[in-house]
């Protein structure tokens, strides 16, 4: 009896196909019957299946984030008033380089050059920050000019802004290197 209701169980929960083996013919019909069991694994790869495609169809990708870039307007005049000591100028070069000065092209300030590892530019924007902090009482008055040189990569204009947000600084621009940038980098060559 223990015996016919496992198969039953199994019949019915596992789909088990049972098949009965026919003993051997001399032998006694009193014997006992000798049973083999057959899991039939069909319905469990079925449902697999479902819930491999349940959960690929529920699944949120991952969304891409994007920074806001704001451009000025070119048809009106830009009304800045920028602290000349306040500003930071990067122009990204091949070479995963960066030179930087600061101050204005017009004072002939000194081109020095960094590289885009945490020691190198962070390093620099935050000493700025610091210096215009202990000037104008405010870190968030510096201003930070990126300008992608022609040989630069995307990567390093994405690193720049990278470093940007992580150091949060509040005025940025972005621009092209124009004469007065190239002239100040072929004196420092």
């Amino acid at each position: 009896m223990e015996c016919r209701c496992y198969t039953i169980l199994l019949k019915t929960f596992i789909m088990a196909a049972i098949e009965k083996k026919l003993g051997n013919k001399n032998a006694s019909k009193r014997g006992l019957n000798k049973y083999s069991t057959r899991v039939d694994l069909t319905p469990m790869v079925d449902l697999g299946f479902l819930l491999i495609t349940f959960f690929v169809f529920t699944t949120q990708l991952s969304n891409p984030t994007v920074m806001n870039l704001i451009m000025p307007n070119d048809k009106v005049e830009p009304g800045d008033n920028i602290c000349a000591t306040c500003v930071l100028t990067l122009i990204t070069g091949p070479g995963n380089i960066i030179q930087y000065y600061e101050g204005m092209p017009e004072t002939k300030p000194v081109v020095k050059q960094t590289s885009f590892l945490p020691e190198g530019i962070r390093k620099i924007i935050l000493q700025k920050m610091q210096m215009v902090q202990q000037v104008k009482g405010s870190a968030s008055d510096m201003v930070l000019i990126i300008k992608p040189g022609e040989e630069s990569t995307f990567q390093n204009f994405v690193d720049i802004i990278d470093e940007v947000t992580i150091n949060n600084v509040k005025h940025y621009y972005v621009d092209e290197v124009n004469d007065a940038d190239k002239k100040l980098i072929s004196q420092k060559l």
